[in-house]
């Protein structure tokens, strides 16, 4: 399988535009590449099972899922909404992702 290049990173605030938790804004805690996938914090949580193993015990346990990549999209502090991003050539050389609508930049 080729590795796509993701348009988000960890650290990022996203907006999910699908699924169970739509409109829901959260910090990007993982990215999972094998799933294409990212582990939002405190969104598209499920309820897993465990066993008791040694001193730990069992019982029902809340955590994150992965949720598709392609569901969720870059939060923007200054337009305040979910948008899309482009790469602007910095002036040192490296390149820097930008809001399409107001040109801020989430690479600091």
């Amino acid at each position: 399988m080729l590795s796509s290049k993701l348009h988000v990173k960890k650290g990022d605030t996203v907006v999910v535009i699908a699924g169970k938790d739509k409109s829901k804004t959260g910090k990007i805690q993982k990215i999972v590449p094998k799933k294409d996938g990212v582990l939002v914090e405190g969104l598209n949580i499920v309820k897993r099972h465990s066993r008791a193993r040694g001193n730990e015990a069992g019982g029902i346990v809340e955590k994150e899922a992965p949720i598709n990549i392609s569901n969720v999209m870059l939060y923007c502090g200054t337009c305040k909404k979910p948008v899309r991003t482009k790469a602007k050539l910095l002036e040192d050389g490296k390149k820097a992702r930008v809001c399409v609508k107001c040109g801020e930049s989430f690479d600091k």
